[in-house]
């Protein structure tokens, strides 16, 4: 009997580890500029670089949605030239149609490669808050912009835009895909162990309040991008919401 409990742990061990194994995210693309990690079959993240004078060469994150031959990306890279980068590898290697880029707040780490989707002629989204600070900044403006919510659909599937308060800046919004579980939450929500960061555009006083507005509207979610560091899960907004009670 105790060989046989024994055999059984075993078994059970060696299915956890490979299910953990089968779920981790491989890296499919890599260039100086331009990484993109695999997190699902439909869903990826992008990094390219920033050089900041307080953070050095920063390593920025967006979103790849992929389904039916159809992509939504979310917040572009860093320049023109590595979002036409991004385009062509969407294009020739996954053989997606873009439909559209959403951009997550004002900042450059999100739009600073917006032209290279415009002379795409892909149609961009913002909340109407972001629009109004990149007109400011002279930056590439988004196309289409919304007040509190935007649903988007990829053929059948819904993406949720949502603004739920301030917090790294006065505009910025996270998205849902809802049949995936997954949460973009740019630079609202912070990697496990990150430090504040930037905050010459923030509001802490509502910052945590804002992500656990957040955690509440979408209690389902598995998966969340922060804007910068490593991919977690619902921890991620627990320890955000905690860095900014102190």
């Amino acid at each position: 009997m105790k060989t046989f409990i024994k055999i059984v742990a075993i078994i059970c061990v060696a299915t956890i580890f490979c299910c953990a194994k089968s779920n981790k995210s491989k890296i499919v693309y890599k260039t100086e500029s331009l990484v993109i990690e695999q997190l699902s079959p439909k869903v990826f993240k992008h990094v390219s670089y920033l050089k900041t004078n307080d953070f050095g060469n920063v390593a920025c994150n967006g979103m790849i949605y992929i389904t039916n031959n159809e992509a939504l990306v979310f917040d572009t890279p860093t320049t023109d030239k590595v979002s036409k980068e991004l385009i062509n590898w969407i294009t020739n290697t996954k053989k997606a149609l873009v439909h559209g880029v959403v951009v997550n707040h004002f900042h450059n780490d999100c739009l600073g490669g917006l032209k290279g989707f415009h002379d795409k002629n892909i149609t961009s989204y913002a909340n109407n808050l972001t629009i109004e600070l990149a007109k400011k900044d002279s930056v590439t403006i988004p196309k289409k912009g919304f007040s509190e919510r935007l649903d988007l659909m990829l053929g059948s599937n819904k993406v949720i835009i949502q603004f739920l308060g301030e917090g790294h800046t006065k505009d910025n919004t996270v998205s849902y895909l809802e049949s995936e579980n997954v949460l973009f939450g740019g630079c609202l929500i912070k990697s496990l162990k990150a430090t504040k960061g930037y905050l010459g555009d923030a509001n802490i006083a509502q910052w945590s309040t804002t992500v656990r507005r957040v955690k509440e509207k979408f209690p389902n979610l598995r998966t969340v991008v922060p804007g910068h560091g490593k991919v977690g899960d619902r921890s991620l907004l627990d320890y955000t919401i905690e860095l900014f009670n102190e």
